[in-house]
C-alpha cells in the first residue's frame, strides 16, 4: 500500500485545514474508512473528529483499544516548493498530522482486510490538536464511554530521529504548557514630542529581556521550565509613541511549582517593569494542556510492538518540553504516545517542514503489530 498511502498524504498536505474547520479532511476520512469496510463510521465526534471501528475475526475478550491521529495544519506560510506543497495560502501541514493521518488510514486499511486480533478496535481522527484541544473535545464528547475504549495510543513523528526508529518512555513524557499575554498601556504621541506621550515598546522590550532571567534564576536548576515570547506588537508606524503593547508568549512545565513559580514572576516582573516607565501592565494566562504521562503497562506493550517492527526502539527516551493534547485522552484512559523517526528535517512548525514518506511502512507496521500484540487470537 505504499504508493496509495503517499498519495492520500500528499493530497492531504496539499489540502491543509485548521482546528475544527475540517470539512475535506473529515470527509476524505470517513470515506477511506467507509471503503475499507469499517463495521461502523461516526463524523461529528467533538465537532469535527471522525471515529472508524473495526471488529476482529474473534471478540471473547470483549477488549477495546483506541488509536489515535491528529489531522489539522496550521497557520503557517509554507516555503518548501514541493509538487504537493499546500494550495491554501497562510497554512501549511507544518507538524505532520497529514502523515499521522494517512498511516492511520493505511493500518485502517490493512486491519479491516486482516481482522487479525481478538476485540475491537477504534480508530479516532482528531481535530484541532493545534492548540485547539480537540482531544479534550471529543473526550467530553464521549469519546471513551461511547465506544467502550479501554486504553488509548497515539504516534507523533520526530524530525531527528531516524527513519525506522521508535522512542518513548514511562510517566511523564510531554510537557504541560499555558499561553500568556501582556497588554502594557502607556499613552500615544508624536515621534517629535516623546515627552507628551508614555512609549509601550520600551518596557516591552524591557519585560522581554527580564523574562529571560526567571528559569535562570527562580527555577530549582533540576527542574524543568520553558518561557517563549512568540509575539511582540505595539504601534502601526514608525513616526509616533504606540499607546498599546501586546506581547505573547507561553509557559512550559512538568512540575506544577515550576508552573505557579513562572507565572508568578512573569506577572511580579511585568507589573513591576511598566510603572518604571509610567505604563501599566495587564497579565493573563490560560491553560491549555496538561503533562503528557504514559502508563507502565501501556508503554511496555508499544515498545513491545516496536520491537516487532524495528530494533531500534528506545523506552527510556528523554522528557520533551513539547505539548501534545493527547495528555486529555490519558487523563480517560490509560496509553501511551510514542515517537517514530522522521529522518534528518526541518524540526516541527517549520516553514520549510515536511513529513517524511519513508517512515510510513513503519507507522503503519506499528499500528498493525501494536493491534495484533494487545488483542491476540487464541490459539486454542
Amino acid at each position: 500500500m505504499y504508493d496509495e498511502i503517499i498519495a492520500w498524504r500528499r493530497d492531504l498536505h496539499a489540502h491543509p485545514e485548521l482546528q475544527y474547520e475540517l470539512p475535506r479532511t473529515s470527509s476524505f476520512v470517513a470515506d477511506k474508512l467507509r471503503a475499507f469496510g469499517c463495521d461502523s463510521v461516526t463524523e461529528g465526534v467533538g465537532i469535527s473528529g471522525v471515529v472508524g471501528v473495526i471488529a476482529g475475526k474473534s471478540r471473547p475478550s470483549g477488549k477495546v483499544i483506541g488509536l489515535r491521529a491528529d489531522m489539522d495544519a496550521l497557520p503557517i506560510e509554507e516555503t518548501t516548493g514541493l509538487s504537493y506543497a499546500s494550495q491554501i495560502p497562510g497554512r501549511m501541514h507544518g507538524c505532520g498530522h497529514d502523515g499521522h493521518t494517512a498511516m492511520l488510514l493505511g493500518a485502517a486499511k490493512a486491519l479491516a482486510e486482516t481482522r487479525n486480533f481478538d476485540g475491537t478496535v477504534v480508530l479516532i481522527f482528531q481535530p484541532a490538536e493545534e492548540g485547539g484541544a480537540g482531544a479534550k473535545a471529543m473526550c467530553d464528547d464521549g469519546l471513551m464511554s461511547r465506544w467502550g475504549i479501554e486504553k488509548v495510543f497515539a504516534l507523533h513523528n520526530e524530525p531527528g530521529l531516524p527513519i525506522g526508529h521508535f522512542a518513548t518512555r514511562t510517566g511523564p513524557f510531554g510537557a504541560a504548557v499555558a499561553s500568556f499575554r501582556i497588554t502594557i498601556e502607556g499613552k500615544s504621541a508624536h515621534a517629535a514630542s516623546p515627552q507628551a506621550g508614555v512609549d509601550t515598546l520600551l518596557p516591552a522590550a524591557n519585560i522581554l529581556v527580564a523574562l529571560q532571567t526567571i528559569i535562570g534564576r527562580n527555577v530549582h536548576p533540576l527542574k524543568s521550565g520553558v518561557i517563549n515570547i512568540g509575539s511582540l506588537n505595539g504601534g502601526l508606524s514608525g513616526v509616533g509613541v504606540p499607546q498599546s503593547t501586546l506581547m505573547r508568549g507561553t509557559v512550559r512545565w512538568f512540575d506544577p511549582e515550576v508552573r505557579d513559580m513562572m507565572q508568578q514572576r512573569i506577572t511580579e516582573i511585568s507589573e513591576g517593569i511598566a510603572p518604571s516607565y509610567r505604563a501599566v501592565a495587564t497579565v493573563k494566562f490560560r491553560n491549555l494542556y496538561p503533562v503528557v504521562v504514559n502508563h507502565p503497562a501501556e508503554t511496555a506493550l508499544a515498545a513491545t510492538a516496536a520491537r516487532g517492527v524495528t530494533a531500534a526502539v528506545d523506552s527510556e527516551h528523554p522528557q520533551l518540553m513539547g505539548s501534545e493534547d493527547f495528555a486529555f485522552m490519558l487523563e480517560e484512559r490509560p496509553g501511551n504516545i510514542a515517537l517514530i523517526g522522521n529522518g534528518d528535517t526541518a524540526g516541527l512548525h517549520d516553514a520549510s517542514y515536511d513529513f517524511n514518506d519513508a517512515a510510513i511502512p513503519y507507522g503503519v507496521s506499528y499500528w498493525t503489530r501494536l493491534v495484533e500484540t494487545a488483542m491476540p487470537i487464541n490459539s486454542a
